[in-house]
């Protein structure tokens, strides 16, 4: 189990493109720059001011030193110095992000047992992880139960797929998600549906989406080890060629089999009214 806690050293900060930090607020670098170059003007200015040059020389001196110490020293030393105090806000931004409640999505198996779920909910609660959603979909193997879940934010999706395993779950896939994913299943179905019978030709895209696949040309070869999994699924539709939707490492339930099938039907109907 990992922690929920993670304080970002200021090198994490630092651009992965281009290796640059955030800029720092302009008045904590105003102050880290005075505070760099001050020792080294007075330093300076002792050194020149105590001679017997002429006027001009020490102005011209001073003048030139000092631009020279601020732009090739001072700075780039304030920058390092006072890196964390200098990044501290940002720190703290990034901190309140890592800390803060992540959407997740997750698919597994159960039993088909009373207390199952419960099981399942003791040991996401464990880690402090809030079922937001669930669909249950029948299957031979048990139940397939899909989740929207509200995680704190230092848990990765290894956390979690222990915790679904541990849990009794199997075959458990987690993954990021946004709220769009609270949409209840049959609030997302009918606006599919609306959405074909408003345009057959959309059928593909809607079916993909309810089902969370991908549409695959029909002249396209599948491998045969898909089929034997269930993760390919072949829809008549009233065109020539069959839907085509594949989603590897999870298997199409019967359920979502017949929804995408009434979604091909509708299709058909919509495509026979028109023709007449």
């Amino acid at each position: 189990m990992s922690t929920f806690t993670h304080t970002p050293p200021p090198s994490e900060l630092a651009c992965e493109v281009c290796g640059r930090f955030p800029e720092p607020t302009k008045l904590r670098l105003t102050l880290a720059n005075v505070a760099a170059m001050l020792p080294i003007e007075l330093a300076v200015h002792a050194a020149v001011v105590g001679t017997g040059w002429p006027l001009l020389l020490k102005v011209a001196l001073l003048a030139v030193t000092a631009t020279a110490l601020v732009i090739w020293v001072a700075e780039p030393g304030a920058r390092r110095l006072f890196r964390s105090w200098l990044h501290a806000p940002a720190l703290r931004r990034r901190r309140q992000l890592d800390l803060a409640p992540a959407l997740w999505r997750a698919r597994t198996t159960l039993p088909d047992t009373p207390g199952a779920l419960e099981h399942l909910t003791h040991e996401l609660a464990r880690l402090g992880v809030n079922i937001l959603g669930i669909q249950a979909q029948p299957v031979r193997s048990g139940v397939v139960d899909e989740l929207v879940l509200s995680a704190p934010g230092g848990l990765s999706d290894q956390d979690l797929l222990h915790a679904i395993g541990d849990g009794g779950g199997a075959a458990a896939r987690v993954w990021p998600t946004t709220p769009l994913a609270l949409a209840d299943g049959p609030t997302r179905a009918l606006a599919l549906a609306a959405r074909v019978a408003a345009a057959p030709a959309e059928l593909p895209y809607a079916a993909a989406e309810l089902l969370s696949a991908r549409r695959v040309p029909a002249d396209r070869a599948v491998p045969d080890e898909w089929h034997a999994t269930g993760t390919v699924l072949k829809i008549p539709t009233p065109w020539d060629a069959p839907l085509v939707l594949i989603r590897p490492g999870m298997p199409f339930t019967p359920a979502e089999a017949a929804r995408a099938s009434r979604l091909a039907e509708l299709a058909e109907v919509v495509e026979r009214q028109r023709a007449t």
